[in-house]
């Protein structure tokens, strides 16, 4: 059994735009921890989409071979709570699960956020939540495309506020929110 830094953060929330590295940088920072990773992939697995799977194979590529997969889609809070002191899961990615659950009404997303947060928060192990920023000055066109922004940003505010640990990553650099920022006032 590995040797853990005590002061390894319990949460860790990461994010950024689309390509900045953000996954990369949460698969350093599990290969880092000295415990058993659970890879918990939440996108859906869609055999027919070439770009897709060529997406899903580069990320199988990088991973560890010891590392264990979890495909959960949108039964993330489930998942979390079959993990046990001593694993770290690495979930990839806060966008696919809000994804997975778009044609939920808003009573059925607050349970979901709800339930997930709850895991967070008395979940045994340590999670690293990769997530994107997906309102950088983008207006989706769609009502669709709004609710993802919506639920994914105030989701997004909501565990922040639960991490131990919180990263930006951008440009292919890496960015500790908790040691470079301040928190804004009326935001949870």
């Amino acid at each position: 059994m590995a040797v853990v830094d005590s002061n390894l953060p319990r949460f860790t929330l990461i994010s950024g735009p689309a390509g900045s590295g953000k996954s990369r940088w949460a698969e350093h920072l599990a290969a880092q921890s000295g415990l058993e990773v659970i890879y918990i992939a939440t996108g859906p697995i869609l055999e027919d989409d070439a770009s897709w799977q060529e997406r899903l194979r580069r990320h199988r590529d990088r991973r560890p071979p010891d590392w264990d997969l979890w495909e959960v889609a949108g039964d993330l809070s489930p998942a979390l709570g079959r993990l046990v002191s001593g694993q770290l899961a690495l979930i990839d990615s806060l966008g696919t699960w809000v994804a997975a659950h778009l044609e939920a009404d808003q009573g059925e997303w607050s349970g979901c956020c709800q339930a997930l947060l709850e895991q967070v928060r008395i979940g045994a192990g340590h999670l690293l939540m990769v997530g994107e920023e997906c309102g950088w000055g983008v207006v989706p066109p769609t009502a669709v495309g709004g609710r993802f922004r919506e639920r994914l940003a105030v989701l997004q505010q909501q565990l922040a506020a639960e991490a131990d640990a919180s990263w930006l990553v951008i440009h292919g650099r890496a960015l500790n929110l908790m040691s470079l920022s301040l928190p804004v006032p009326g935001v949870p």
